[in-house]
């Protein structure tokens, strides 16, 4: 008889077959699971404790899955689509991870009855692209105008934590900050920021027209303010020049060192004499402003900042219209911006510089506040998502929120297993299950039975054309969802879709695992 040959070491193992399909798809479900009570506006929270005592509460799907460093890397496969939702849409990733893990369900009923793999992946394959069209069919007809776009925030805030101040008033901020900075070209969302300082109420959040750096005057004595102000944006140091080789000078008298003190001073004062010849009220430098150049700048007049971040360098030259400057030579007034006004106000023990009012249409800047460094945390969170599906709003429309979009999907896809022939019509109608299976989560965590809601969402739906679960302030009814201002971006459920299905279909192809220690 020939003998076995060994390939694999033997600290290593193998999986196959049906059981590595079993461990992949249990530890799909396991995840989706773990966020599935978050969903919704009636969602619980998760209190997430690292090794370091650290402490994370939030309800925000990607951040959750983020915390709980998840090692299976089937698993580690519905993280991702979490993260995928997260930066392309910024907000649905609970969404996206418990529909992974429903069609995961869905996908093990299947291989039970003998359904090869394959053909499931391609019935869920055909099933989302009916489930585009269906989103296409739900997208409102109508403005896309302040109020509807505060509702899109307001939707994606509901829920989440976001202290003493309501959501609706924060989807106000939210929107205003977003129109600041759109233009005909769109939104480029780089340009809404967002800068969070504990140590007062959420009521306190406000929108600064232009930017916040977290920095402090390089002296003490400078001035706090300035308006009308000129600003330079210098990427150079400005500190006595060195040679690029090292070199040693030998001093045999006192007058030769105080000639070389006076070359030194000169040359720092030239910098200072250098900007404010120039009109220079306000310098912003990425480099190291010598101290003796500080003080001369603050005789001057100047309010100077030193060792300012790359990134906040850039920030400033955006919104005051600056050029970033590498050297101060053949310094001009084309190379300068202007802002309104630079202050520095003092927020518990640290200084932040306000930048307001620049020559372009540059940066704004959401100040958020709260009161624990927690709140203020999962308001962060909260904010920046409905900053992202504002902006994915304005460029894919709104649909209907609160699980209406998903029943239409749903019974789309059934309504289509008919023209399919074949395995085929199994997976695509284990799809259209799987989707339901997000208005009944819905209810749910609404406190409804979850059958007897998703029968009167069907039921609303064949009737109206609209039905979703709302809150009618002490539990949740099936209503109009759009009566009741709750819509969500027509992007976040395309994505939704699409990611939970890639990545189910990813997962069903896998058939051996081999894992090395």
């Amino acid at each position: 008889m020939q003998q076995p040959m060994y390939v694999l070491s033997e600290d290593s193992s193998r999986t196959r077959g049906r059981a590595a399909q079993d461990s992949n798809i249990r530890a799909g479900r396991a995840v989706a699971s773990a966020v599935r009570t978050t969903l919704g506006p009636r969602g619980m929270d998760k209190m997430l404790v690292d090794t370091a005592g650290e402490v994370v509460i939030t309800n925000d799907g990607a951040t959750i899955l983020r915390e709980m460093d998840i090692e299976h890397p089937a698993a580690q496969m519905l993280v991702e689509v979490s993260e995928t939702q997260e930066e392309t849409v910024g907000d649905g990733t609970t969404t996206a991870a418990v529909l992974a893990g429903e069609l995961l369900a869905r996908a093990e009923d299947l291989l039970d009855d003998d359904v090869h793999p394959s053909v499931v992946v391609e019935g869920y394959h055909e099933a989302a692209r009916i489930a585009e069209e269906a989103i296409d069919e739900c997208l409102l007809d109508a403005d896309l105008d302040d109020d509807l776009l505060a509702q899109v925030a307001e939707s994606s805030m509901t829920g989440k934590g976001t202290g003493d101040v309501t959501a609706a008033a924060l989807a106000d901020l939210v929107v205003a900050a977003v129109r600041r900075v759109e233009t005909d070209d769109g939104v480029d969302r780089e340009d809404v920021r967002l800068h969070a300082r504990a140590g007062a109420a959420s009521s306190g959040s406000e929108l600064v027209e232009g930017i916040l750096l977290d920095e402090e005057p390089a002296t003490d004595d400078m001035p706090r303010e300035v308006t009308d102000a000129t600003v330079a944006v210098l990427d150079a140091a400005l500190e006595v020049r060195t040679g690029e080789v090292g070199a040693e000078y030998a001093i045999s008298s006192v007058d030769q060192l105080d000639a070389a003190i006076r070359a030194e001073d000169d040359e720092l004062r030239g910098y200072a004499r250098t900007l404010a010849d120039a009109g220079v009220d306000a310098l912003v430098c990425s480099k190291r402003i010598d101290d003796r150049v500080a003080g001369y700048l603050a005789d001057a007049g100047v309010l100077a900042f030193t060792n300012v971040s790359s990134a906040d360098a850039g920030a400033v030259a955006s919104v005051t219209g600056a050029k970033r400057l590498g050297t101060l030579a053949d310094l001009d007034a084309d190379d300068l911006g202007t802002a309104a006004s630079l202050t520095v106000e003092r927020h518990g023990e640290d200084d932040l510089t306000f930048v307001r009012g620049g020559d372009t249409d540059g940066p704004v800047t959401l100040l958020l506040r709260g009161s624990t460094e927690h709140v203020l945390a999962e308001l962060e969170r909260a904010t920046e998502d409905a900053v992202d599906v504002v902006v994915a709003a304005l460029t894919g429309g709104v649909v209907p929120g609160a699980g209406a979009t998903e029943i239409a999907i749903a019974d789309r896809v059934r309504s289509a297993t008919a023209g399919v022939e074949g395995r085929k019509q199994l997976a695509i109608e284990a799809f259209a299950d799987a989707v339901d299976a997000l208005p009944r989560t819905l209810a749910e965590n609404a406190g409804l039975d979850p059958i007897d809601a998703l029968v009167d969402l069907r039921a609303a739906h064949e009737s109206t054309g609209r039905a979703g679960i709302v809150s009618d302030g002490r539990s949740g009814v099936v209503a109009d969802p759009v009566e009741y201002g709750i819509v969500d971006p027509a992007a976040v459920k395309r994505e939704a879709v699409a990611s939970a299905t890639d990545a189910t279909g990813q997962i069903l192809r896998i058939d051996d695992v081999i894992a090395a220690e």
